[in-house]
């Protein structure tokens, strides 16, 4: 469906819904500087064709303005004319869309999630064995164990596309940019924000068991 032919409703709520996420994460300090970038997709969607409204470039998260989102295709370009920039990030959330069919991505960046990204760079992915918090990943197995991928990160970013279009795990609603941070996704808002604070937990608990087990 063409961005033209999209109900005004559907594209209203996106814009509420991303309003309301990036307030919330915001006041969790979340996006330090203008860091991270949020996206929900509207309409009916197609590998080939579909839209979502994402945080625009360079704004300060911790405010809003009639300028804080864009809409955009899925090669990342304006679905409608405006003078606002999409995230420089925008072709990875394209990427994800494209390859899991999902609703909403949100990124973020932490001091404990560039922390274990650092850790466990070398075998590209980040270890959880057996914490609760798996399942809000619908991981029921009993010590569940599961690996986060971790991908390089670089300024040239089309360079990490084909790095994730490899690594990402349909399993695992997230992948790990290296010293940069994770981008959670889900069906809707409520999914992508319910596993991207799953991540985060298991970030910190990572880190500080890793810490733990260095000083026994």
């Amino acid at each position: 469906m063409s961005f033209a032919h999209l109900a005004l409703e559907d594209k209203q709520r996106v814009l509420a819904e991303l309003t309301e996420v990036k307030s919330l994460f915001a006041s969790r300090g979340w996006f330090p500087g203008t860091s991270g970038n949020l996206s929900i997709r509207v309409g009916d969607f197609t590998p080939e064709e579909f839209h979502f409204a994402i945080t625009a470039s360079g704004k300060d998260k911790s405010r809003s303005t009639p300028e804080d989102f864009l809409f955009v295709d899925q090669d990342g370009k304006p679905s409608e004319p405006t003078k606002l920039k999409p995230s420089a990030e925008t072709l990875i959330h394209c990427e994800i869309y494209k390859q899991t069919g999902c609703g909403a991505i949100f990124h973020v960046h932490t001091v404990f999630n560039n922390l274990v990204s650092e850790l466990f760079w070398e075998r590209t992915s980040i270890p959880v064995d057996g914490v609760e918090l798996i399942k809000a990943f619908n991981i029921w197995d009993e010590e569940a164990h599961i690996d986060i991928p971790i991908v390089s990160n670089f300024a040239h970013i089309p360079s990490i596309v084909p790095e994730v279009t490899e690594r990402l795990d349909k399993r695992i609603p997230g992948i790990m940019l290296r010293k940069h941070g994770i981008y959670a996704w889900g069906a809707n808002a409520f999914e992508a924000k319910r596993h991207l604070e799953a991540f985060e937990f298991l970030f910190e608990y990572v880190y500080r068991w890793e810490l733990l087990k260095s000083r026994t």
